[in-house]
């Protein structure tokens, strides 16, 4: 940590779809400025990889902006999990493998005589490259000369870190989200590590909240910005979400962290109830601990539901509520508390007004993330990151389906507020967070129990 809160914080927010770079004002926890840039994958090169060059540029470019408008004092970082660069001297040994390719699938029978159970990581086997220790193990057996060139395995934020300023370092929520690599029970790299030899090539850990260097006199000619400039080592995103919530509320508390993912994760719970069938498992939170966790793929499956997105009115909601119509899991094959079943609408979608679809869509992620929190555990209030802190009847049917209090954050992007905070700094004001309404609607409770029972047939 540093002495004194820089005043201006630029958060690097890089997720699965979009990436940002946010500026936040250390004060008050608010937001003075955002970049924003498509995320891509590239199809070239050996397998689908992420677009690091193209990432570079925009981080760069979006940093001089920034610095010239409003001033830059420290950088501080948070990306998407399942996700590693491996290095090779000053240069990646491969290219950052994109999580959705599922050449892993090629060498998972192998891969299981060394993978680790559930019982040891709380990770579950994931589809595709969702497991990070699933990728690393197929690199090494597929492109076996480059792997051997290796000389450290990072975490996707800490690669970030180090490009900016030249320093390599580990980090546990990193390392514990579903990788197969982590121990949180122990705080310890898991068995995999040292069965497959890879515990040299893990970097020293470093707290999140921790400054590991400032930034290299290249970039800093590069974007005008000061050689002093302290950079934090990073976090991964749902955990960044998390952050401003830790010693914040009575626990057990729930929180959701939506983005391309919905993750809710519940502080204090316990991980009796995980079923690794079902894609719950424990993340690590900034200190260590592990938390209770579900997710499915929330905002990719919205997208796909609703092509138009119009607030619904009380009519809309009444409809599809009336007529029975409903969306099933899960668009999104093998992730999610229903992943082995094929999402499908129970009527035509292409007949509802746009404010009816949506109407749809919105309770099919409140109940999704209800089972989610059968498996990760109910706290006694919950809180709603990012978009879906704005779908005001996601956040109404949930609270009718919780039964505790549901808090919206203030904040669009709980993510990059969560990364700016590994400074220290001040949380938002809380005005206007007051609890939403339950949604009390004939035969919602009805519409429920069909839902529940069809998706448990």
């Amino acid at each position: 940590m540093t002495p004194t809160v820089p005043r201006h914080i630029a958060v690097i927010d890089i997720g699965k779809t979009n990436a940002k770079v946010v500026l936040v004002r250390s004060s008050t926890g608010t937001q003075v400025a955002a970049l924003s840039k498509a995320n891509s994958v590239r199809r070239d090169g050996p397998y689908p990889h992420a677009d690091v060059d193209m990432l570079w540029g925009f981080i760069l470019d979006s940093l001089s902006a920034l610095h010239r408008e409003h001033g830059v004092d420290g950088i501080s970082i948070t990306t998407h999990g399942a996700t590693g660069a491996l290095i090779s001297g000053d240069r990646l040994a491969l290219p950052v493998l994109d999580y959705e390719f599922d050449g892993p699938e090629q060498t998972a029978e192998d891969y299981a005589q060394v993978r680790p159970d559930f019982a040891e990581t709380l990770s579950p086997k994931l589809p595709l490259g969702l497991n990070l220790g699933a990728q690393f193990f197929w690199q090494s057996r597929v492109f076996p000369d480059d792997f051997a060139r290796v000389t450290a395995l990072l975490p996707y934020a800490q690669y970030w870190a180090w490009r900016l300023t030249g320093v390599f370092a580990s980090e546990v929520t990193s390392l514990g989200c579903h990788t197969d690599l982590w121990r949180p029970e122990r705080g310890d790299y898991s068995s995999l590590v040292d069965v497959m030899g890879w515990r040299s090539l893990f970097p020293p850990i470093k707290p999140a909240a921790s400054v590991i260097g400032t930034l290299l006199p290249e970039i800093a000619t590069a974007t005008g910005l000061p050689t002093t400039i302290p950079v934090t080592c990073g976090i991964h995103d749902s955990n960044a979400s998390l952050l401003p919530h830790l010693g914040q509320h009575e626990t057990p508390f729930s929180v959701i962290s939506a983005g391309t993912w919905t993750i809710v994760m519940t502080v204090g719970g316990a991980t009796g109830a995980l079923d690794p069938a079902r894609d719950s498992l424990a993340n690590v939170d900034a200190h260590g601990r592990a938390v209770p966790t579900a997710r499915f793929m929330g905002g990719r499956e919205f997208d796909l539901l609703v092509p138009e997105i119009a607030e619904p009115t009380e009519a809309d909601i009444a409809h599809a509520i009336a007529k029975d119509i409903q969306v099933l899991p899960s668009f999104i094959p093998g992730v999610g508390p229903v992943g082995d079943r094929t999402g499908r609408w129970t009527a035509d979608p292409d007949i509802l007004t746009a404010g009816q679809r949506t109407a749809v869509a919105s309770l099919y992620l409140a109940l999704m993330a209800r089972s989610c929190l059968d498996l990760c555990g109910l706290g006694r209030s919950i809180t709603l990151e990012g978009p879906l802190a704005r779908n005001r009847l996601f956040a109404a049917a949930l609270a009718s389906l919780s039964g505790v209090p549901v808090h919206p954050s203030g904040d669009s992007t709980g993510t990059s507020l969560g990364a700016s905070l590994l400074f220290g700094g001040a949380l938002p004001q809380t005005e206007g967070r007051n609890a939403v309404r339950p949604l009390h609607m004939e035969g919602f409770d009805d519409y429920v129990a069909r839902w529940r029972q069809r998706v448990a047939s």
